[in-house]
């Protein structure tokens, strides 16, 4: 894996029935990852967090979907968490995807699935 950057890029979820394409934030700094969604009141397509295992929502303005990835892009597990709450460590998560409450269902992603970051 190519050591990432601060940026933008393409998220796809390798779904059965097909690929979703889906735009992504990558928040990979200190910094970045440190500011995730705070202060927005949405989010276009997808954050990814990297390295990350666990996530919070205390100062966010919407609820979030968020997912753990382990370090080959497979999903562990999908939460909604709402403003305020604390999300328990995953044990081999190793980057954490966020987005809009409710979005992640509609892209398919679920526990077990595969996606990829370009």
């Amino acid at each position: 894996m190519a050591r990432w950057r601060d940026g933008h890029g393409t998220l796809t979820v390798h779904r059965q029935g097909g690929e979703v394409s889906v735009p992504l934030e990558r928040a990979v700094s200190y910094r970045a990852r440190t500011r995730g969604l705070l202060g927005r009141d949405a989010v276009e397509g997808a954050l990814l967090l990297s390295p990350a295992g666990s996530v919070h929502t205390f100062g966010m303005r919407m609820a979030i979907d968020v997912a753990y990835l382990d370090r080959s892009f497979r999903v562990l597990a999908v939460r909604t968490m709402a403003p305020g709450r604390l999300g328990l460590p995953r044990l081999r998560s190793r980057h954490v995807l966020e987005a809009g409450a409710g979005v992640m269902a509609e892209w398919g992603l679920v526990a077990g699935v595969s996606v990829s970051v370009g």
